[in-house]
């Protein structure tokens, strides 16, 4: 497997387990959830602008960090039509 797309895999496993805690804890504590720590705004929709950010941000660093051989199909020296 590519050098991209293993580190596409553990990017997508990284957000899948923020994201499955974050499921969890609104299906097992909604109550924690409801808290209204900053103007109002519960604990759920803070949270769940936060995965946005958090998905935004890994995809940036995915993109800094992938190899640009990866990306066209020329790593092996082949040219594309």
């Amino acid at each position: 497997m590519k050098r991209n797309a293993r580190l596409g895999l553990r990017f997508f496993f990284v957000y899948a387990a923020v994201y499955l805690a974050f499921v969890l804890l609104n299906a097992f504590s909604p109550e924690t959830m409801e808290q209204t720590p900053l103007a109002g705004v519960n604990l759920a929709v803070i949270s769940g602008l936060g995965l946005i950010v958090f998905a935004f941000v890994l995809s940036l660093i995915y993109g800094l960090m992938c190899t640009p051989d990866d990306h066209d199909g020329q790593a092996d020296g082949r040219t594309r039509p």
